[in-house]
């Protein structure tokens, strides 16, 4: 049996006095992070709660961040990490949702202070504060089951309403050992922590460093620029970023290059990436595996891998999410359930200890979601015969214009290799003649002012590379960059509501 205790506890065995944090200027071993966890723990106890209680966290990436994640879970109660992009009303709807009683928060809480009923302020040093001032309470040995809540996570809601996903301690265990034998680390690694916590991209390998005592460098915001100086000054090995992180280091270290010897894993997941990404990615890390991971806070989340990516570049292979991983089993399904054959598109689903309890309060939608021991993901994709497979889209962002399915990816990743594009994300848009047209809205490299594409450029240029029916209709340009969600997901919903208001929307 393991639950969330037992990382910390191996690093503790194996590498005490190793460095396991890093945070600014603060350092502390395998032993300092012990002792600490074992404060926390008095610190939930002498805050009023009991086992079960669901405590929540609204906070950039910390220490304090780590510690709760691992701490509340192993003392019992369930964590809720919230994403600290939302408005205060979807704030509100997760507290209330969740029934949380304590907020651990690095801001002023407003009117969420009023939803639970302690708040214990980050920022202003009061949690720092009470860890300090606690007496160590050791961890009773099985109070915890791997059976037992672990956390809520909830969704990002990129297309649609938040749900929180019922994570236990066998779920989250599971997901580290998949991790493990897909993309090993051990003690000499140096991982750095740059996506949010709060997004199962961000703590995908918080427990799989503790496990092995590696060390752990925590970005509390992510900017490029930080990032690479970290990389460099750190030695770190390996991270992981959602696509628009991995541009934005690819284009600062192409911009202001930094010595990173030691930089041999590079990890993405979170959504589709576009191949140019990975192409301008292979030349601005020349000695650098790209990893291509794909899954769900479902799926805790890890469920493919690729490895060596870059080697894969113009091979029918350098689209594919890569091949389950061990211990979980993916298969493609028509809307009936029936098993396709290889080739034949259709909703991605999967098994394997992995695989969430539930949503929290959601009986419908877990019956939706979750259908004879298998999770289905909402994904669109195909397998091939070796067992690669090719995810086409979101079920819900597929475009289907005059009766043709056009999947969102294969035009964003034709725009992507025109030079001048940085950005770019495409929808449907509605069409008296076709029901909906693709539209795409773009940003482009600063550098290209003198000699910018046009819409027409764009559009031909996408003629060469895709059929004319995938071709964007139309082009919409910004110099800002693209929204996005918590964990780093363009929010297409923000830019396609605008052309739908009036219709309907659910496409």
């Amino acid at each position: 049996m393991h639950t969330l205790l037992d990382p910390i506890r191996r690093g503790l065995r194996t590498a005490a006095d190793r460095e396991a944090l890093v945070c600014g200027e603060t350092r502390l071993s395998y032993r300092q992070v012990w002792a600490r966890l074992q404060k926390l723990n008095t610190v939930l106890n002498e805050l009023g709660t009991e086992p079960g209680d669901r405590v929540a966290i609204l906070a950039f990436n910390s220490i304090a961040f780590v510690e709760l994640y691992c701490g509340v879970s192993a003392a019992g109660r369930v964590q809720v990490p919230l994403n600290f992009r939302w408005a205060d009303p979807e704030l509100e709807y997760a507290l209330r949702d969740s029934g949380a009683r304590v907020l651990f928060i690095d801001r002023e809480p407003g009117p969420l202070a009023d939803l639970v009923d302690r708040v214990v302020r980050i920022d202003l040093g009061e949690y720092e504060g009470l860890v300090a001032a606690a007496d160590e309470t050791p961890y009773e040995e099985g109070a915890v089951s791997e059976d037992d809540l672990a956390g809520l996570f909830y969704t990002g809601g990129t297309t649609g309403a938040s749900k929180g996903v019922m994570l236990t301690h066998r779920t989250l265990i599971a997901n580290t050992f998949h991790v493990q034998m897909a993309v090993p680390l051990d003690a000499d690694d140096v991982y750095l922590v740059m996506a949010p916590l709060f997004h199962a991209a961000g703590s995908i390998s918080m427990l799989q460093s503790m496990f092995v005592g590696a060390k752990q460098i925590i970005v509390p915001a992510f900017d490029a620029g930080v990032v690479l100086d970290l990389m460099e000054a750190e030695g770190v090995t390996t991270t992981l970023g959602v696509p628009t992180m991995v541009a934005a280091t690819v284009e600062e270290q192409l911009a202001r290059p930094r010595s990173l010897a030691a930089f041999s894993m590079y990890q993405h997941g979170g959504s589709p990436i576009a191949m140019e990404v990975v192409r301008r990615g292979h030349e601005a890390f020349p000695g650098t595996e790209f990893i291509h991971l794909y899954g769900a806070t479902e799926t805790a989340p890890l469920a493919t891998a690729l490895r060596h990516e870059e080697q894969l570049l113009g091979t029918p292979i350098e689209k594919s999410a890569g091949r389950a991983v061990v211990g979980v089993d993916i298969t493609i399904r028509d809307p009936e359930g029936n098993a396709l054959p290889d080739g034949e598109p259709g909703e991605v689903t999967i098994r394997g200890n992995n695989i969430m309890r539930g949503y929290w309060n959601k009986p419908d939608q877990t019956d939706t979601a979750l259908r004879n021991g298998w999770y289905w993901s909402g994904d669109l994709g195909r397998m091939d015969p070796d067992g690669h497979l090719f995810l086409l889209d979101r079920s819900k962002d597929m475009i289907i214009s005059g009766g043709e399915n056009i999947y969102c990816t294969e035009v964003e990743d034709a725009l992507y290799t025109h030079p001048g594009v940085l950005e770019a994300t495409v929808f449907g848009i509605p069409s008296e003649q076709w029901g909906e047209v693709v539209h795409a809205v773009v940003v482009l490299r600063s550098d290209t002012s003198d000699s910018a594409p046009t819409e027409s450029d764009l559009i031909e240029h996408c003629r060469g590379k895709i059929a004319g029916y995938k071709t964007p209709r139309s082009i919409s340009f910004r110099t800002e960059p693209l929204p996005k969600s918590g964990p780093g997901k363009v929010l297409k919903r923000e830019l396609r509501t605008p052309f739908w208001e009036g219709r309907d929307t659910s496409i």
